[in-house]
């Protein structure tokens, strides 16, 4: 038996979260500490997952599989592709910068006694959310990803309702319901996407016999297994449901500004960052491979949806006068991108949405953290409460430019090549979708660049002008980020070269090759 890598990965997050709420309550400082080790641990681990895997080698790696309830053919199994291993990188990088920027997001504050224990829980929730991520992205048993999807609710329910953004403009009162409101409201969509799901999963088993997504994909590649089309469709629109949800997709995508809104910013990095990307992820790994014929058929009404989440949520993002609202309703717009760039079918789509998934959470930590200092300093999440910033704090507004550049896909930085590959793949099977999805760079200009021109520039208002600028801990948050942004800009090779074989292992189980070039004959 192989040494179990991937279920170490996972693992130590988790430990980390036990040992980490059994801090004593006094020592929050070290529960701190202890949280960013086990982070740190994880993104070694991870690191090894990413140095072992072989691009060329055998489509899932590093595999476990283990008995677990036989009795109904459900096994503990695990394997990572190359998108698996490009996500697992992303959550256990992104996930000690969200420490690090949330340091005194759950200290206790006023009359609060040495019994209240904000901080153990806040990190020990994060840990949690990480162990479950990684391991969704690992599992190859459906049931198994089933329960981790679903299961990752919980712990991020608590940091949306229970650690809410502190800067609110309203009573505590006020405040305290609409956390519980935003809470709830993310919770009830994914339970009921979830339990769709569920009626999906037990389908599958019924039709297939078992929940390995290898055996059953093999299965229907050799033709073994045969579906009914209606039977297929219903199973694909189950699954491709509770994903949407997840994604978030228009019009299940209402949840995420109230989610993002009202938890700190680096729950908010956690949830669009992390945790939406198991959404995208599975429509790749189990939508595409285990109905590929059902894929096909529901593409055209996906991409239509795709669109509109790519212009709607820009068209939000340039109404909005709150911050982070305004970078929820952008995320919105790009996981747009990314599932169109999924169901483009095409080489360069899919790759592109990959990338475009690693580099969406790269760009959205950049912006949104430095958004959260900003609003820490001033105490508003409004964009009308700002002005001059660039005046009294030039790296803090310098950063918050680059995150903005970032988002609006500007050449040089990590999310443009992946978007405009996710155009390139597009413009190749569907042109029409292709123009209709530029609109959606126009409008990120416009809402990055109004954003940035409202709150940086102008006269100082006076109660920016006693901010300070960024401190030495925010710094070790933002720097790295803004660095891997201009890395990935300038050399994405290193993911593209992991990236690439999954995805034309993807493009095979569709059955789909790239469109042959249109060239016109020379006369």
């Amino acid at each position: 038996m192989s040494f179990p890598l991937l279920t170490l990965t996972a693992a130590v997050p988790a430990a980390g979260a036990i040992l980490t709420a059994a801090v004593p309550a006094a020592r929050r400082t070290a529960a701190k500490w202890l949280a960013l080790l086990f982070s740190l641990a994880t993104l070694g681990l991870a690191a090894v997952v990413a140095v072992r895997f072989e691009p060329g080698g055998a489509r899932y790696q590093l595999t476990e599989s283990h008995a677990w309830i036989a009795d109904f053919g459900v096994r503990y199994e695990l394997g990572v592709d190359g998108i698996g291993v490009a996500l697992i990188a992303l959550t256990a990088l992104l996930i000690p910068f969200i420490i690090v920027a949330g340091w005194h997001d759950a200290d206790p504050q006023g009359t609060q006694t040495k019994r209240w224990r904000p901080t153990q829980g806040f990190f020990a929730l994060i840990l949690m959310v990480e162990a479950m991520v990684i391991l969704s992205f690992e599992a190859t048993d459906v049931f198994l990803f089933y329960i981790l999807f679903e299961a990752m609710l919980i712990p991020m329910y608590f940091l949306i309702g229970g650690f809410g953004d502190r800067a609110h403009t309203g009573t505590d009162d006020n405040a305290a319901a609409q956390r519980s409101y935003a809470a709830v409201k993310f919770l009830l969509y994914n339970l009921v996407g979830g339990l769709i799901m569920l009626a999906a999963v037990i389908g599958l088993y019924v039709v297939a016999g078992n929940f390995s997504l290898t055996e059953i994909a093999a299965a229907r590649a050799s033709g073994e297994l045969e579906m009914a089309t209606n039977t297929e469709r219903l199973l694909f629109l189950g699954f491709f449901f509770a994903f949407a949800v997840k994604a978030p997709l228009w019009p299940l995508h209402t949840w995420l500004p109230n989610a993002m809104g009202e938890a700190t910013a680096p729950v908010a990095v956690l949830i669009t960052a992390v945790v939406d990307k198991v959404g995208t992820f599975a429509m790749l790994r189990f939508c595409l491979q285990l109905f590929p014929e059902a894929s096909k058929w529901a593409t055209p009404a996906i991409i239509v949806l795709a669109l509109i989440s790519i212009v709607y949520g820009a068209l939000l993002a340039v109404g909005q006068r709150d911050i982070k609202r305004l970078v929820a309703y952008a995320s919105i717009s790009h996981f747009g991108f990314i599932i169109m760039g999924i169901f483009a079918m095409t080489s360069q789509g899919q790759s592109g949405a990959t990338l475009y998934m690693v580099n969406h959470g790269i760009s959205t930590a950049a912006l949104m953290l430095v958004a959260g200092f900003l609003i820490s300093r001033r105490g508003s999440r409004l964009i009308a409460d700002y002005g001059g910033v660039q005046k009294v704090a030039p790296v803090l507004a310098g950063t918050f430019l680059i995150g903005g550049l970032a988002t609006l896909s500007l050449p040089g930085l990590a999310p443009f090549v992946s978007e405009f590959l996710v155009l390139v793949g597009t413009f190749a099977r569907y042109p029409v979708a292709g123009i209709v999805a530029t609109t959606g760079i126009v409008l990120a200009a416009l809402y990055t660049l109004v954003l940035y021109q409202r709150t940086m520039t102008g006269p100082v208002k006076e109660e920016v002008r006693a901010m300070p600028d960024l401190k030495a801990r925010e710094l070790v948050v933002v720097a790295p980020l803004i660095a891997l942004l201009i890395l990935l800009g300038v050399y994405p090779k290193p993911l593209t070269e992991i990236v690439d074989p999954a995805v034309r292992h993807t493009m095979s189980d569709v059955q789909q090759k790239d469109p042959a070039p249109e060239v016109e004959a020379a006369k």
